[in-house]
């Protein structure tokens, strides 16, 4: 049975995640469709320079082209905030993972230096996106750096590794790095382009989906087409800026808007 708390903390994200159109705050931030306003663009090897045009705006899109590790960050910082983002794998790879499953990814909470992780990310709490393993969290963190914590209720799998409960039966275990699958995760998931397992929520390449992510105080929860895929406990992490990754593989965003939290 569930603990409370994860009873709880479900029971209000799917609502959350009911579509209210109507009933929607103004967003903190909204891509407009045209340019990168309200965003600025970090890769390991130019900087603040994009010289082979690894981002670009083509119709109503935000194309990353992954030809570069980096990503394309917001401007401000944000807490308390529920995250919707349209995207869609555009198909392409590149070396050296050509023959990897496609990645990218969603760093949040993001804090430090733009190239604190490798020389081209943030210190931050991910959710991933790569084939297969969409929801899934990873603590970006490095020695000598923030304190990154982050929890969930998992269970151990026989690859073992760590998977998210959804009905709270798991042990609650606390992270300082690595990787939170998603309930769903095919145990038998290879690192290879087009990977694909039985109970994949996320669509086939070329073919869109919505990903929600709701940051609630220490809570975060990542929404995938309409299912809650992961929660995250007592981050201690709770405000940063938010990056869209680059990492050797082609995607595209059509929406991207922080909505602020009811109440927040």
């Amino acid at each position: 049975m569930p603990t409370t708390r994860t009873a709880l903390v479900l029971s209000a994200l799917m609502m959350i995640a009911t579509p209210a159109i109507a009933d929607d705050p103004a967003p903190l931030l909204k891509f407009n469709g045209k340019d990168l306003d309200g965003f600025y663009t970090y890769l390991h090897n130019n900087k603040y320079e994009d010289p082979d045009g690894v981002f670009t705006v083509v119709d109503g899109e935000i194309r990353v082209s992954g030809k570069e590790l980096g990503g394309f960050i917001t401007r401000g910082e944000y807490e308390n905030y529920r995250l919707i983002v349209e995207w869609r794998w555009t198909g392409e790879t590149h070396p050296p993972r050509d023959k990897a499953a496609r990645d990218s990814g969603i760093l949040l909470h993001c804090v430090g230096a733009d190239d604190a992780y490798g020389g081209h990310w943030m210190q931050s709490m991910e959710c991933q996106l790569i084939e297969g393993g969409s929801g899934d969290f990873i603590v970006v963190s490095i020695k000598g750096g923030e304190d990154l914590r982050l929890s969930s209720r998992v269970r151990k799998g026989d690859d073992g590794q760590w998977y998210f409960t959804p009905d709270g039966s798991g042990e609650l275990r606390e992270f300082d790095s690595g990787r939170i699958n998603w309930w769903g995760r095919d145990p038998a998931w290879k690192d290879v382009v087009g990977v694909r397992g039985p109970k994949d929520v996320e669509k086939p390449v070329g073919e869109w989906n919505t990903m929600e992510v709701v940051c609630d105080g220490d809570t975060i929860t990542n929404i995938l087409n309409g299912e809650v895929v992961n929660v995250g406990l007592n981050s201690t992490l709770t405000k940063g800026k938010i990056t869209f990754q680059s990492e050797f593989a082609g995607v595209a965003f059509r929406r991207i808007e922080i909505l602020p939290l009811p109440g927040k």
